[in-house]
């Protein structure tokens, strides 16, 4: 069996790295706890201890909560003009939340865009 560029598609593998599923078969989880990436998948078998995310998903993570919240947190401060704590705490809640959730998302594209580029030992084929 050759290695063929284009029999790990990257946008499914994408999709299935945002839903948190293995990017092999995008049954199995991906993630065992918050963050942490299972060995292998459960359902197909890949080994996924290959990963190098490192900080890759914390900047993405950074870099879409602050070009989504900073333009939100100039209108609602120039149209609304509400009390200083009430804009602070709202935001606050609304960086820490939208964090939270795509943290553990970010890290799924990034480790399925790994493994259909065949990065960092994903290049062995396997059956599954």
């Amino acid at each position: 069996m050759t290695e063929d560029a284009t029999d790990r598609l990257m946008k499914p593998a994408m999709w299935n790295g945002w839903r948190k599923r293995c990017p092999n078969c995008g049954k199995g989880a991906l993630l065992k706890g918050y963050l942490k990436v299972r060995d292998t998948c459960v359902e197909c078998g890949q080994d996924l201890h290959h990963h190098r995310a490192d900080d890759g998903p914390a900047y993405l993570t950074i870099l879409i909560v602050g070009h989504l919240m900073a333009p939100l947190l100039h209108i609602v401060f120039v149209q609304f003009r509400p009390h200083p704590v009430v804009l602070a705490g709202i935001f606050c809640v609304g960086c820490v939340a939208l964090s939270l959730y795509l943290l553990p998302r970010l890290k799924g594209v990034i480790v399925a865009i790994q493994w259909s580029r065949r990065m960092h030992g994903f290049g062995k084929l396997q059956d599954g």
